[in-house]
């Protein structure tokens, strides 16, 4: 029983890491697919200050994640993305206001720091140089 607990602990960062960017990386297809769904939750001072339209905003924002995600996802630069994704999430929370959807944001902000602040592990593409 020992053994598979130290093997639980071994692959805990990996687990994190795949199923941070799985959740993204779904959020990041959903933009895609339904644009018209998501333009809604674009704020008016990001076309304002933009001068791009919302289904615009939107599809740089799926490509961002999309990016990024799977570069999480294999583990490659894993602290980088996994910050800047953390960042975005934060900035998203904040911009929605105090809601369930800021809260579940903020929680999923929080994991992906732990990811940078973990970096690579067993499984990351970079561990495989």
């Amino acid at each position: 029983m020992q053994n598979i607990m130290l093997n639980f602990e071994k692959y805990a960062s990996s687990v994190l890491r795949l199923g941070m960017g799985a959740i993204v990386l779904w959020f990041s297809i959903e933009q895609f697919r339904n644009t018209g769904f998501w333009t809604a939750y674009v704020p008016d001072f990001a076309t304002q200050i933009t001068g791009l339209s919302a289904t615009t905003l939107v599809y740089l924002n799926a490509t961002f994640e999309l990016i990024f995600t799977l570069m999480l996802i294999i583990g490659w630069k894993v602290r980088l993305s996994a910050l800047l994704l953390s960042l975005h999430l934060i900035e998203i929370a904040i911009s929605v206001g105090y809601s369930e959807t800021a809260v579940r944001d903020f929680g999923l902000a929080i994991a992906l720091f732990v990811v940078f602040m973990n970096g690579s592990d067993i499984i990351s593409f970079e561990n495989k140089k």
